[in-house]
């Protein structure tokens, strides 16, 4: 079987946790053959790959958006839209409810392009309207900036050429959902989506921060984003998430719950569970395996442990993850720097289970996650975890209902520090409870957390849809 995965800003060219999701993914399903198509923001990242791709990728597709925002120019086509077609792209700038098949049919025609689209009358006039009646307060020039903005990168996504396959599986509802959705339709061949977190909600929370938006158009970047989920969620024969309240949430989204699935992540629970604990040496160390992200919340993490440090000096904290964000990373450098925070080790990308034998308990700062490896796999190492109550960390920690297995550690609400430095304050001074729930943690990921597991739930699904389409 040939299966199509649809990436978008992940696998192959960052490390993390759904880049190592599918690294383990495919190698575990060597009896498939496998496509990658991958999105990615900047055409200087083609090709350049963290990951050694296995024997059972046969092709790589690449996609950058910042391409699309280079098309001015290239085209010298005109271009006519049909009263269907003007509606449609009336909708979408407006982010309404969008007939998805109508704009895919559109972009398939010969004499389209995203720029003589932009360039045509119809769009002038489309334009001319919604400025006038939704934005009377905005220069039609900023206006049409932005929308051009917000246009060209799905434009031109719908312009690429769909790789052949069985089935075409994506890992979020964005641009990757997007380019599903157009595969489904363009080859008639089943869409799946597994969602690690629930996108939507992501780039909600990055647009409310964010300083490049202008205020005006906030709440339209974010609903553009919700117009990309259900153009998802209604091509996907099915939907899957990792765990219950995910599902849920995409029901809420607008996804249809009998065609909704929750498949749980899994680890190679074997390669952690004989990691022994730390030899005493008088510290205590923390770890945290993250990207430096934004997302992850790593100010929070240091202002936290700079709380603790003040009534326990002998602990030490071990960031192990690569710089997703070099500005970021400059800043949290400053933090330390003028707080005089001492024994932060930024230890780059590192071999994770070797490293895990330093630690005594890890921790997780996130403002917003699905179901993390990090803590999946710390757990099977029984080294317990304080966690941000984002995704399922609650779950993991404090289990559900067919669970009596017993808490492995704390869950503390994202970016409050002092509860958060409360929390390993408890976890570094109680050496009995933090072997205890180790073992908690161990036994609950053995139960319920496995890789073989997880693969095996998926195998079932590809099975079920191609007998589907028959």
């Amino acid at each position: 079987m040939k299966i199509c995965m649809i990436l978008e800003g992940s696998y192959p060219y960052v490390r993390g946790g759904v880049s190592s999701w599918m690294h383990q993914y495919i190698q575990a399903m060597s009896e498939h053959e496998f496509v990658l198509w991958c999105i990615g923001a900047k055409a200087e990242e083609r090709d350049h790959f963290v990951y050694e791709l296995p024997g059972n990728v046969t092709e790589v597709c690449q996609v950058f958006l910042d391409d699309a925002m280079n098309q001015s120019g290239k085209s010298s086509r005109r271009f006519r839209m049909t009263a269907l077609e003007m509606q449609e792209v009336y909708n979408l700038l407006r982010a309404e409810k969008v007939n998805w098949d109508i704009l895919f049919a559109m972009c398939k025609r010969e004499d389209f392009h995203p720029v003589a689209l932009l360039r045509s009358r119809e769009f002038y006039d489309i334009l001319t309207q919604l400025c006038r009646t939704k934005y009377p307060y905005i220069s039609f020039a900023e206006y049409f900036h932005t929308m051009r903005s917000m246009l060209l990168p799905e434009l031109y996504m719908f312009t690429t050429a769909v790789p052949e396959a069985d089935i075409y599986h994506a890992t979020a509802t964005g641009y990757s959902g997007l380019l599903g959705s157009m595969a489904a339709f363009d080859k008639s061949r089943p869409f799946l989506l597994t969602e690690h977190g629930i996108y939507t909600r992501e780039r909600e929370e990055e647009l409310l921060r964010a300083r490049w938006v202008p205020a005006g158009f906030r709440q339209h970047w974010i609903q553009l984003f919700y117009n990309f989920s259900a153009c998802a969620y209604s091509h996907a024969l099915w939907v899957t998430a990792l765990f219950g309240r995910a599902n849920l949430i995409q029901q809420e989204l607008g996804c249809d719950p009998h065609r909704t699935r929750v498949i749980p992540n899994g680890i190679h629970y074997e390669r952690f569970a004989g990691i022994a604990e730390k030899e005493e040496d008088g510290w205590i160390d923390i770890g945290a395996v993250v990207r430096i992200a934004k997302i992850k919340d790593i100010k929070t993490m240091l202002y936290a442990f700079m709380e603790l440090q003040q009534r326990i000096p002998k602990t030490r904290l071990h960031v192990m993850g690569g710089v997703d964000d070099e500005e970021y990373m400059d800043s949290l450098r400053g933090l330390i720097e003028i707080n005089h925070i001492e024994n932060v080790i930024f230890t780059g990308v590192v071999d994770v289970i070797s490293y895990l034998e330093k630690l005594d308990f890890t921790i997780l700062t996130s403002i917003s996650e699905g179901q993390p490896l990090s803590v999946l796999e710390s757990m099977a190492a029984r080294r317990p975890v304080v966690v941000t109550d984002v995704g399922c960390c609650r779950e993991l920690v404090e289990g559900e209902a067919d669970d009596a297995f017993g808490v492995a550690g704390y869950v503390v609400p994202p970016m409050h520090k002092a509860e958060f430095a409360q929390a390993m304050y408890r976890m570094c001074t109680d050496g009995e409870g933090r072997r205890r729930m180790g073992e908690n943690g161990q036994r609950r990921v053995q139960a319920f957390y496995t890789h073989g597991e997880s693969m095996d739930r998926y195998r079932k699904l590809y099975e079920e849809v191609m007998l589907w389409q028959g």
